[in-house]
C-alpha cells in the first residue's frame, strides 16, 4: 500500500517551514533585522544605485557587423561591503563568478554606451535575483491567520483520528 502526497502540498508545506524559520509565521529569530534591511535594500536599489567608481570597464572591437563588446569587470571585495550580508553568498556563487572578481559580458548592442549599460542591468538583475532566493517574502496578517487556523484544523483531525484508535478523547 503506498501513500503519494500531493506535490502542491508539499510545496506549500515547504514554504510554510521556510518561512516558519525565518520568523514570518510566529517564531522569533534573530535574522528578521537583517531581512527587513535586505528588503528595504532591494526595494531601493536599481541598475542606477550601482557606484560606477568600483567597476572597471574594457572594451573590444569585434571584426564584421556588431560592433563593441563591453566586459564589466568588478572586485568582490570592493561590491560585497555595499550588499546585505544576507545576499553576499549568494552573489560570490553566481553565474558571473571568477575568482575574485565579477566578470559581465554584453554584445548586443553596436554602441559601447548601450553595451556598458546592459552590463550594469545584468549586474543589477542578477543582484534582485539572488535577493528572491535568499530573502523570503513577507508575509501578511491575513496569510498567518489562515495558516494559524490550518494547524488548528489538521490537529483538531488528528486527535479526532487518535481517538478512534483509542488514544484517548480530546478536549474540545
Amino acid at each position: 500500500f503506498v501513500t503519494r502526497t500531493p506535490t502542491s502540498f508539499c510545496t506549500s508545506t515547504r514554504l510554510l517551514a521556510s518561512r516558519a524559520k525565518t520568523g514570518a509565521v510566529g517564531g522569533e529569530n534573530g535574522d528578521d533585522d537583517e531581512l527587513d534591511a535586505a528588503r528595504r535594500w532591494l526595494a531601493n536599489f536599481d541598475a542606477e544605485t550601482i557606484p560606477r567608481s568600483i567597476c572597471d570597464v574594457s572594451f573590444s572591437r569585434s571584426s564584421g557587423p556588431g560592433g563593441q563588446n563591453a566586459t564589466l569587470r568588478l572586485p568582490l571585495s570592493a561590491l560585497l561591503p555595499i550588499l546585505p550580508a544576507v545576499l553576499r553568498p549568494a552573489v560570490s556563487k553566481s553565474r558571473y563568478s571568477a575568482k575574485d572578481d565579477l566578470v559581465i559580458q554584453a554584445d548586443d548592442s553596436r554602441k559601447q554606451n548601450e553595451n556598458v549599460h546592459r552590463c550594469f542591468i545584468k549586474l543589477h538583475e542578477m543582484i534582485v535575483q539572488a535577493g528572491r532566493e535568499v530573502v523570503p517574502g513577507e508575509t501578511s496578517a491575513e496569510q498567518m491567520e489562515r495558516v494559524k487556523k490550518l494547524l488548528k484544523m489538521k490537529k483538531k483531525h488528528s486527535d479526532k483520528k487518535s481517538a478512534r484508535r483509542g488514544g484517548g478523547k480530546p478536549d474540545y
